[in-house]
This record gives C-alpha cells, structure tokens and sequence, in this order.
C-alpha cells in the first residue's frame, strides 16, 4: 500500500493552544483518519515535539530527523499538543535528543506519575469536550518552571526566519547568543534533538513551503533561492530528503 503525507488523508485542524497551556504550547490539532482502510502515512520532519492523546492514552512524537511512515488505526482520533520550541525539556523532565525520532508512551517517561494526567480524561463521543477535557489536564500539569528555553526559542525563530546569506550558521550563533561552540551543540541537541545545521535544513525546507503556500504564482527556482536554496536542484534533494517526494508533488498535494 502506498504511504501518504499525514495531512492529505483524513481530517486535520489545527488552533492556537488555551491561553492555560499557552506558556509551553503553541497549538492543539486533531488529526481524524478515514473510517474506511487508512493508508500508511508519512511524518515530515519539522522540528516539532508533540504530546499526543491517541487510543486512551498519551504518547510522545519526538523531533524527527527524516521521515516516519506511521500506520494508524482506521477512523481514529488523534489530539496533539504541539510544544513551543525548547519547552518540552522542562515539560517532560528529558532531553530532546533522548526521544528523537521516537513515538513513546509518557509512562516511559513518566512511570506511574502519568496516571495522575490520564485519570482527569473520561471518554467521551464529544470531541470538543474531549479536547477540553485534555486541556484542562495538561493545563493542571503545567507548573510556572517549566516554561520554555528562552534563549532557545530565540534561537529557533532566528533560524526559522533565515540567516543572512553571507552569515555561516554556526558562527553566527555563537556570537549572537554569547556560546561556545560545544554549548551551542550541546544546547540545540537538548532542547531540539539535534544541531544548528540539521534545525537550519528542516526549517529551511518548511520556509520554503510557506513561502510557496502564499505564492503560488512564483517559479519553484525564485521560491528556492528566497528561502535560502543555493538554488531549485538542492531544494529537490532536500524535499526529497525530507519529505520522500518533490515540490512539484507537494504542490500538487496542497501541501
């Protein structure tokens, strides 16, 4: 059978977190697959940590460094919280680069403590009072000190944003956030799950999608260059190394 992208099957909405879960939170998303056969589908790489509410019971998405095929169960329900950059560390009491790449139950984590999370959660036919619910829990959850990275989310939006061209990445950073090389690393490999120049080639590739999203008339080799592409053929290697197709077929996708 042949995989997918996440967001082409099924039905997926995303929000802006509960001003309660705002601190560590970004945003909430439900992902519901099709009643019919669900067909493997294809995570991209997006420098993300979600805490996940699927079958009953919270589970980890790491930040992933290539694609994940997942299988999930026909007509299932996912509800996904989706950290702020360098927030989850405090949130889950680990580091990033312990759960890259990773789909793990929070007990693995947690042990019995998640018991105290899930045991607020009553199952429930009403979606929205589903996610109410999971937002109230997570929100009881949430103490003030584990509040994101500070320096580390500045970090991640000045290369969400992109470099200067004329800038070499790791240098830059060093003498913008005041770091040696090695805490740098050190830094970026526990609030993100890897180094500057592997969050730099995810974001870059995303820049790219959102630049093409709100510019469809532009050629893919202008969008390229602007979102930091040496030019159009190292964007095709690096959407394929990313996503596993071109950007002519995320295009076509929507995506």
């Amino acid at each position: 059978m042949e995989a997918v992208l996440a967001q082409t099957t099924g039905f997926f909405q995303e929000r802006p977190a509960d001003r309660r879960l705002g601190a560590v939170f970004a945003s909430v998303w439900i992902h519901r697959m099709q009643e019919q056969d669900a067909p493997p589908v294809v995570i991209t790489p997006d420098a993300t940590i979600d805490l996940q509410w699927i079958d009953g019971r919270f589970r980890i998405a790491g930040p992933d460094r290539e694609p994940q095929i997942e299988m999930l169960p026909s007509g299932a329900t996912i509800i996904g919280f989706r950290f702020r950059p360098g927030a989850a560390v405090g949130w889950l009491g680990a580091s990033a680069n312990q759960i890259a790449g990773e789909r793990l139950d929070l007990s693995d984590l947690w042990g019995a403590r998640v018991r105290n999370l899930a045991g607020r959660v009553r199952a429930t036919h009403d979606l929205a009072g589903m996610v109410g619910q999971l937002e109230e829990a997570i929100g009881a959850h949430t103490p003030k000190h584990s509040a994101p990275d500070a320096v580390m989310g500045d970090a991640f939006d000045l290369i969400d944003r992109g470099l200067p061209v004329d800038k070499p990445l790791v240098p830059f950073l060093m003498r913008t956030l005041h770091m040696t090389e090695r805490t740098l690393r050190r830094r970026f490999e526990e609030s993100f799950g890897y180094g500057p120049k592997t969050l730099d080639r995810i974001l870059r590739f995303h820049r790219f999608r959102r630049l093409r999203q709100v510019s469809v008339d532009a050629s893919t080799a202008v969008l390229a260059v602007e979102a930091g592409y040496a030019d159009q053929a190292h964007l095709i290697r690096e959407s394929r190394r990313l996503s596993g197709i071109t950007p002519s077929v995320l295009a076509a996708s929507g995506l």
